[in-house]
């Protein structure tokens, strides 16, 4: 059994090697990473009858050419993501968020508001307060990483919902999971194991936006930088699933609310059917017990992988839209994701 007062020492003993791990990111800072034109949506036409008389009909318009996705769209996205994780992580830890300066666009736009947040007393459990310490400023630096690439391209935060209250962004997504009851309220800040708990629904879906983007970079320089974001998300992922099923063994409600969060991401990011069409099929998001009570702190599929979400099954889970309406906000980014493109702002289409 580990010491907690020992673990301290241990983790106070990392602060000077995250600093050096960091200095990766900002090295890399300046560019951006370079993405292929294709495109997230199409057009499509209807049938209007036949013509009336046989002379010459009007050329008929082309098809709209959506706008093409561009380095800083991509970025934007993830800088979108990663505003509303530090927004989460740095209220559970400070009690405040990000500065001014931090959600501002970079041609000086005012970023949005934040609705909740408030500081999680950790003093129960000095551990868990530990790794959300570490975790904040990993989330910190990586908007600040993302900010520096993108420049004054960079957009402001959007207008982001981490309430626990009665009509919070929580509260919608644990009753729409089936963790609380329809009249209940979720709060991620009122113990540490409801603190785990929210970052169990942000931590696994970040892992799977960036590895969805993995395939689409480029430049060799930014795929490094991406992959270093990308591997910070599943190491705090790890942390969170490992923590939550080593609490689980003993309060087996905190396993029960886990896969209930996996299933709700799996009916929201797409249909069963759509397997062929999306690669997300009917169970892919995992809770943490695998067959035969067995734990399951890796989600990964039948060859050791984690598996990818595209743009829109992302949006649509942080939307919480389980309609497949094309929605343009809601849940934690009640007005929507700020992105010049709009094919990248939008939950499923169809």
């Amino acid at each position: 059994m580990i010491d907690p007062f020992k673990a301290l020492e241990i983790l106070s003993a990392a602060d000077a090697r995250r600093a050096a791990r960091r200095g990766f990111l900002k090295a890399a800072g300046g560019g951006a990473v370079l993405l292929g034109g294709a495109s997230l949506l199409s057009g499509c036409y209807g049938d209007y009858g036949d013509t009336v008389d046989p002379t010459p009909t009007p050329s008929p318009t082309p098809t709209p050419t959506p706008t093409a996705i561009t380095d800083s769209d991509v970025l934007n996205l993830a800088l979108n993501l990663e505003y509303l994780e530090a927004q989460f992580y740095l209220y559970a830890v400070n009690g405040t968020g990000l500065t001014a300066a931090q959600t501002a666009s970079g041609g000086g736009t005012a970023g949005g508001t934040v609705t909740g947040g408030a500081k999680v007393d950790f003093s129960g459990d000095p551990v868990v307060g530990a790794y959300a310490r570490e975790i904040a400023a990993d989330e910190a630096a990586h908007v600040a990483f993302l900010r520096a690439a993108l420049g004054s391209a960079a957009v402001a935060m959007p207008n982001i919902n981490i309430d626990g209250g009665a009509n919070g962004a929580f509260t919608a997504a644990a009753r729409a999971a089936g963790v609380i009851g329809s009249t209940d309220t979720f709060n991620p800040y009122s113990s540490p194991e409801n603190f785990l708990l929210g970052a169990f629904l942000f931590e696994d879906v970040g892992v799977t936006a960036y590895k969805g983007a993995a395939p689409l970079l480029t430049n060799k320089t930014y795929l490094e930088a991406a992959a270093g974001i990308l591997a910070a998300e599943a190491y705090h992922a790890g942390i969170v699933r490992t923590v939550l099923y080593a609490k689980g063994m003993s309060a087996t409600t905190l396993i029960t609310a886990t896969t209930k969060i996996s299933d709700a991401r799996d009916l929201l990011d797409g249909k069963p059917t759509d397997d062929t069409t999306r690669g997300i099929g009917a169970d892919d998001d995992q809770g943490l017990v695998g067959d035969n009570n067995a734990a399951n702190l890796v989600p990964a599929n039948v060859n050791g992988l984690a598996y990818s979400r595209s743009s829109e099954q992302v949006h649509n889970i942080v939307y919480l839209n389980a309609t497949g309406a094309n929605r343009t906000g809601g849940g934690f980014f009640p007005n929507g994701t700020n992105n010049p493109n709009a094919a990248l702002r939008v939950g499923l289409s169809s």
